[in-house]
């Protein structure tokens, strides 16, 4: 609270208006006059935007960032830096209009002037808060699979706390996410941005294959460039010798390519991504980390779509980590990004068939061939098996079919033996697969959208270890019965569905993937058209 404020709102204003070369606006208005006027300024300059003009009503118009003295001078000050420095958290620099800001509060003449700076320099703090706070995009209006709801603070909030805050410096650097890995990016970003300033990575590499043994021009090409990333120490070696070889493994891991040494045509067209891309990339994951500026559970599970893994993190430290297989890159296939909570698994479970895959995929084939899809039971409204040579679905279409598919419990089951459930709108959960042979391919996006994991049993001792001695002795009598069991978790698992084609590694190193769905592609244009730039720092 400032009742120092309401005390003296007059002074504040005959003072403020004097330091600012008002000079004899005191003999021109009665004081009371400027009260006023500043008010009914404040109070039309904020029409229209509900939320500032909740906060001034509330405080009885008291100036917050027009007030002489020290305190209101440091609010300025600490907010006009960090709009002059937004592109540092990858933001447009022109959507604050800092420049603005500055002629306006110069060519203050009245106090209407006045009135108008105060509500303009609200306006740009509560929207650079929100910007940097919980992201410049709303996540569902760039692309259909991106269902994540991004919990927004109230505007009128972000003044409120302003107000109060001894420290306007430390508030305002509060604001964006406080994660390891948001800073990890900020760093990345500089690093890009000081080597696209610098010429970026040098000249292409033009083959499409090289391997140990070979030289050329184009193995001093792979070797420059691989050295310019930080992958191999410098070298004048014209050789595919070991170093090189070692250098190329490590890019690969660090890009999630097959490490096995050789710069075939999928590691050289990431050798050969432009600085400028990647820096777009960085930028992009430092957006996507705003929408997720949430608490996120001290345990919770990250399914990194891009990487193709499921991770179980504990207090930050990744315990449990195994490969995924996402949904294809299809209209209706492509596994969508949002969070909710694991509530259950599931221990030898039927599948009970989607209604898009049952009238889309099976009753074509149960047209032409009612024993089509033998390994399904096809039920009736109260889950009755039916006969398939009673029925014709030759009559049924796609919006008339009555029945529904199930798949008993059981090895060959498309679910495997264990599926963990968070209930959503989306029906998307993970599962286990008898399909064990795709976890070895380097792109795997096969799925209809659920994620498939390669270690399914070990995945869930990681989650029963809380709540029961012998999670692996407990889980496998249950699986033993072959029974379809539902084992409740005492306490729910935040699980969280992302999307990175940017992120750093637990020693804040940036890795990058292909963007399997486009999704970034399309994130990087929105911020684009909001005013987000490549910009290049010269040190």
């Amino acid at each position: 609270m400032m009742p120092s404020f309401r005390l003296s709102l007059r002074e504040t204003l005959l003072a403020t208006i004097c330091s600012i070369g008002m000079a004899g606006l005191s003999g021109v208005l009665p004081a009371q006059a400027q009260v006023t006027a500043f008010k009914q300024s404040v109070a039309a300059a904020a029409a229209g935007d509900e939320a500032v003009a909740a906060f001034y009503r509330d405080r009885d118009y008291q100036p917050l960032w027009t007030a002489p003295g020290e305190e209101a001078q440091q609010r300025r000050a600490a907010l006009l830096d960090v709009l002059s420095r937004a592109a540092v958290q990858g933001l447009p620099d022109s959507r604050y209009h800092v420049d603005r800001l500055k002629a306006q509060m110069a060519e203050v003449k009245t106090t209407r002037d006045l009135g108008e700076v105060e509500v303009a320099l609200s306006r740009a703090f509560v929207t650079y808060a929100k910007d940097v706070q919980t992201g410049l995009l709303t996540p569902s209006k760039i692309d259909d699979g991106i269902k994540r709801v991004v919990p927004l603070h109230d505007r009128e909030s972000y003044l409120n706390e302003f107000a109060l805050n001894d420290s306007p410096q430390a508030y305002l650097r509060g604001l964006p996410p406080m994660t390891a890995e948001y800073r990890g990016l900020m760093k990345e970003k500089l690093r890009l941005e000081y080597v696209m300033a610098h010429g970026g990575w040098g000249p292409r590499v033009n083959s499409q294959r090289i391997e140990p043994g070979d030289t050329g021009a184009a193995v001093i090409a792979l070797r420059n460039r691989l050295v310019a990333m930080g992958y191999l120490a410098p070298s004048p070696t014209g050789e595919y010798g070991p170093a090189l070889q070692e250098a190329v493994q490590r890019f690969q891991m660090a890009h999630g390519l097959e490490p096995d040494g050789v710069a075939g045509a999928g590691t050289l067209a990431e050798v050969n991504v432009p600085v400028e891309d990647r820096l777009k990339s960085i930028i992009v994951a430092m957006e996507r980390e705003r929408w997720l500026n949430h608490e996120r559970g001290d345990r919770h599970i990250l399914v990194n779509q891009t990487d193709f893994t499921a991770k179980i993190i504990d207090h930050g430290r990744v315990t449990f980590q195994t490969r995924s297989v996402i949904g294809m890159n299809a209209n209706d296939r492509r596994s969508p990004e949002f969070s909710d909570e694991m509530e259950h698994l599931v221990i030898n479970p039927s599948w009970y068939v989607p209604r898009s895959i049952v009238v889309n995929e099976y009753l074509p084939k149960l047209r032409n061939n009612p024993g089509a899809a033998g390994h399904l039971e096809i039920t009736d409204s109260r889950g009755r098996e039916i006969s398939r040579t009673d029925a014709d679905f030759s009559q049924y279409s796609a919006r008339s079919f009555p029945f529904a598919m199930r798949q008993p419990p059981g090895e060959s089951n498309a679910l495997g033996r264990v599926k963990f459930m968070f209930p959503n709108p989306y029906n998307i959960y993970l599962h286990d697969t008898p399909q064990k042979n795709l976890f070895g391919r380097e792109v795997r996006a096969f799925s209809h959208g659920c994620i498939r994991l390669a270690d399914p049993f070990d995945f869930a001792y990681a989650l029963l270890a809380p709540q029961v001695d012998d999670p692996k002795a407990y889980f496998k009598s249950i699986l033993d019965t072959g029974k379809e069991t539902k084992v409740m978790l005492k306490t729910p698992v935040p699980v969280h569905l992302i999307y990175r084609t940017a992120f750093t590694d637990g020693r804040g190193r940036a890795e990058f993937r292909r963007d399997i769905y486009g999704r970034d592609a399309k994130i990087w244009d929105a911020l684009q058209q909001a005013g987000v730039t490549l910009g290049a720092v010269q040190g």
